[in-house]
């Protein structure tokens, strides 16, 4: 066939993978193409990238989205039906760049690979093909490669399954970290599916068939788009999951691993069913499924994770997220585990006593911690070494990781030791002794310093590690050497000082010598039976022996022979590695724990954080509370200090529902910065770390409603306003009265009136209904009168400052109303020009006028176009202003620095009055 750099575009119509899979498609292809379109049939859903020698080839359609994705070439190869064949390819010692590229945009990739050798393929006839078949489907949620994921990210597979029979359906959700072997359940329920979704933030989200086409299903799978795949409904099927679990763990029984329901268990089985599916004969080593209650968890919906900007901004950037501020750690595995914390505040008093018990011990001990943090920067990330490994995957450098991380955890077992521990940091020493020694013996005596990446590259085995391998090597890597040596050996020998070990491609190894000498080799029976005549030459005779023969034989194949013997140990190392890899997953869980405690009491001692009282009571009393993201950045940009406030939505006196704060102040003032800071503390102090606050006390909050800032949804017919209302309406619905409820602005998307009626219902019905603590920031002064109605709410306002015309922003939160929000000084801080400004000083005096019954008619003939003109020609017959005529009489030449500065204050006074 012959191969053209021009895109396949004399035919415009690309067969689909229906067309191919015809009678008339397969009878017609050649025999490789026909084995392409069987292996496709097989994969529709995939791109298969086919192994043809060192490139993995994309035909027809595959060909077209590839190349477009990846930006390569389209080329063609011949034709088929008519049409040309697509083509285009990558390199195989590239493919995982490619991968990373293609799964990042939501393919799938069947991987298939040659399944026989070439030559086994020719002896059946010249036209034979080589036999393939897929050995890996790659997905976004089953990767285990290092370059395809982020070391501070979990990857997740996640299984959603629906079981009907009772008043109403139950759902549940397993997920799956084959790169780790985390798995866990939870169920879950419709109002809070999305959420309880996106907290686990799976890269690939697998359902029933029937499920995804169902119409109640779409408001979430809309969201989430691409990461939702459907799958064949057997796959959920509940009848046949226990068995399926029993199976891939080797158990007869769940009885050991607890209690699960049956929506669970069909989403467990689910899940392992398409890592089986995905991984074909390889398994990765899957802990136990852990099952998690919805209850014991912060319930954060999905705008509100959205608006707090907990791990991503709304832009998408990691940077300005509370994770990026709250992130100290030093490890893959440390990461991980702090963004799962962050994601999933806890509610139970207890087990965020014992987080903050850790780090108050770290905290107390600031060397001892500095230490720790030091030998934690050398672990590896081992539980996704030990997974590659595990799947047959791995390489050497995942041995070694797997050695220095035994070695790395053996040196943080004896500093602790030596510290003063909470029991959780005790536990997370006694899983790491439980390590086996054994193991890090066997690789530490078998690996070399220097690790290649790939196993089949040879040379991870040290010197002295196997006494056949050096010999090998050494006749791999010195056969000169060696031959030197046993032709020095026969000389002494024989007497023939002029004997030689020469090397031809006819004869190989021979021993040569001159026709005077070769008596030496053939007159006793001795030398006859040792050398054995090759070749006789006009003046030369030409020997071998059996220990040259040998040596020729294990010269030639010396490289291949130290190769083996590589991979045969590194199969032994391997399985000596996943037979204990329990452990090792409990030993990096435990440095994993300890990493992120030992980060956030670093964060706690360099931000001035304090311990949070964290109980059931209903209390919410911050006192000099700080937002951790925006401090952290006026630090870094201009050494600025944040202005802390204090916030106390406790009961009065202790007993009842909590309390709500209306808010109202000046744009700029820092009124949405509060409201998030206080969102923020709480989420930090229930994931168990130390607060920005001088000192906190939170009674549980069971869930966090946030409703901050604008946006549409015009994808799904929905304006600014109408966004806000659902979302308001969410809030209304769901809040509890152990809820904390933050609200910014509501009704100011709609008409003046319209808006206030909806925004003085709903304080309303957070205070009679919900019955929440909240904080509720508003426009709407009118609103400040509740408070004389509703006993638990209060009026609180960010306090400013006028000077010579101009507004200072002071930060601060104080009891009280504001009387007005600055809005045009705002505007004229944005740069405003300066008749707008004016113009809208007049509107607004007239606009505030008591007297007037309907102010606004009396706007609408006075245009503001023709006022700026009007004022152009009264300024002109007015003649030159007080500060144009006192710049007149200025003379800069016969002034001092200290006049000029003072004249120029005048000016500037005199500007103000005008």
């Amino acid at each position: 066939m012959t191969f053209v750099t021009e895109p396949a575009a004399r035919n415009n119509v690309v067969l689909s993978a229906a067309q191919l899979a015809t009678e008339e498609s397969r009878a017609t292809a050649t025999p490789m193409m026909e084995q392409f379109i069987e292996i496709k049939a097989n994969n529709p859903d995939s791109l298969l990238f086919y192994r043809m020698g060192d490139f993995y080839e994309l035909f027809f359609q595959d060909a077209v989205d590839a190349s477009r994705a990846l930006g390569i070439t389209l080329t063609r190869r011949g034709q088929h039906l008519g049409q040309d064949i697509p083509m285009c390819g990558v390199p195989v010692h590239a493919a995982d760049d490619y991968l990373q590229k293609l799964i990042g945009l939501g393919f799938r990739v069947a991987v298939c690979e040659q399944i026989e050798d070439p030559a086994e393929a020719k002896k059946r006839g010249g036209k034979s093909v080589v036999k393939r078949d897929v050995v890996r489907l790659v997905t976004p949620g089953t990767i285990t490669e290092d370059k395809l994921l982020s070391p501070f990210e979990s990857n997740y597979l996640m299984a959603l399954s629906r079981i009907r029979g009772g008043a109403e359906p139950t759902l549940a959700l397993a997920w799956i970290d084959i790169s780790t072997g985390v798995f866990r359940l939870a169920e879950t329920a419709e109002n809070r599916l999305l959420a309880d979704i996106l907290r686990i933030e799976p890269r690939e989200l697998i359902l029933a068939d029937t499920l995804f086409h169902d119409p109640e299903m779409r408001p979430v799978l809309d969201v989430l788009g691409r990461v939702a795949v459907p799958q064949p409904a057997v796959l959920f099927d509940s009848a046949t999951a226990e068995n399926r679990i029993t199976r891939y763990y080797g158990v007869k029984t769940l009885d050991g691993f607890g209690s699960f329901s049956r929506a669970e268990m069909a989403a467990a089985s689910a899940a392992i069913s398409y890592v089986e599916k995905t991984q074909f004969a390889e398994r990765p080593p899957l802990g136990i499924p852990e099952r998690e209650s919805a209850a014991s968890t912060l319930f954060i919906d999905p705008a509100t994770r959205g608006n707090l900007e907990l791990v991503k901004t709304l832009s998408g950037d990691r940077a300005g997220t509370l994770l990026k501020a709250l992130d100290r750690t030093v490890t893959g595995g440390g990461a991980r585990l702090l963004a799962e914390r962050l994601m999933s505040p806890l509610t139970e008093p207890e087990r965020i006593g014992t987080r903050l018990d850790s780090i108050a011990a770290l905290a107390g001990q600031p060397s001892f911690c500095l230490d720790l943090r030091d030998v934690l920067k050398r672990v590896p990330d081992m539980p996704r070494a030990l997974s590659r490994l595990a799947l047959g995957r791995g390489g050497p450098r995942d041995l070694g990781s797997i050695l220095a991380g035994l070695q790395t955890a053996g040196q943080v077992a004896l500093l602790l030791e030596r510290g003063t521990l909470s029991d959780e940091l005790s536990q997370t020493l006694s899983a790491i002794r439980a390590l086996p020694e054994t193991v890090a013996r066997s690789l530490g005596a078998m690996l070399s310093e220097e690790l290649p990446l790939l196993k089949r590259d040879g040379g991870f085995l040290r010197a002295g590690a196997d006494a056949d391998l050096d010999e090998m090597r050494a006749l791999r890597d010195q056969s000169r050497r060696v031959i030197a040596a046993l032709q020095l050996q026969y000389a002494e020998e024989t007497g023939v000082k002029a004997l030689k070990i020469k090397y031809n491609n006819v004869l190989g190894y021979f021993i040569e010598v001159t026709a005077l000498n070769a008596s030496a080799l053939t007159e006793s029976d001795a030398a006859k039976a040792r050398f054995i005549h090759r070749q006789t030459m006009a003046g030369a005779m030409r020997f071998t022996t059996t220990v040259l023969s040998e040596l020729e034989t294990k010269i030639a194949n010396a490289a291949d022979r130290a190769l083996a013997i590589e991979l045969r140990a590194f199969d032994a190392l391997t399985a000596e590695v996943v037979a204990e890899a329990e452990a090792i997953k409990a030993a990096a869980a435990a440095l994993s724990v300890i990493d992120v405690t030992a980060g956030l009491a670093t964060l706690a001692e360099e931000q001035a954080y304090c311990r949070p009282v964290v109980d059931q009571s209903m209390m919410f009393a911050i006192d000099g509370g700080r937002h951790p993201v925006v401090e952290q950045a006026l630090r870094r940009q201009a050494g600025a200090t944040f202005v802390a406030n204090t916030c106390d939505l406790s009961p009065q006196d202790g007993e009842g529902n909590g309390a709500i704060w209306l808010l109202t102040g000046p744009n700029m003032g820092g009124k949405s910065t509060f409201l998030r800071q206080n969102a923020l503390i709480a989420i930090m102090a229930q994931m168990g770390s130390f607060v920005p606050a001088t000192s906190a006390h939170i009674g549980i909050v069971d869930r966090l409603f946030s409703r901050v800032g604008a946006s549409d949804d015009l994808a799904r017919g929905r304006s600014t306003f109408m966004v806000e209302m659902v979302e308001t309406a969410a809030i209304l619905n769901q809040a509890t009265d152990r809820s904390l409820v933050i609200l910014d602005e509501i009704g100011r998307g709609t008409a003046t009136f319209d808006g206030l009626s909806i925004a003085w219902a709903a304080v309303e019905h957070l205070h009679e209904a919900n019955r929440c603590r909240g904080l509720f920031a508003t426009h709407f002064h009118e609103l400040t009168v509740l408070s004389e109605k509703l006993a638990r709410l209060s009026n609180a306002t960010m306090r400013v400052k006028e000077w010579d015309g101009d507004v200072i922003f002071l930060h601060e939160v104080g009891p009280g109303a504001a009387d007005r929000s600055y809005g045009i000084q705002v505007a004229r801080l944005a740069g405003l020009p300066a008749s707008v400004v004016a113009r809208a000083k007049d509107v607004l005096a007239k606009l505030e006028d008591a007297d007037r019954k309907n102010p606004a008619s009396q706007l609408i003939d006075d245009l503001p176009l023709f006022q700026v003109a009007i004022r152009r020609e009264e300024s002109a017959k007015a003649g030159p202003s007080k500060v144009e005529e006192a710049l007149r009489g200025l003379n800069p030449d016969d002034m001092t620095p200290r006049e000029a500065m003072d004249a120029l204050y005048a000016l500037k006074k005199q500007l103000g009055k005008a």
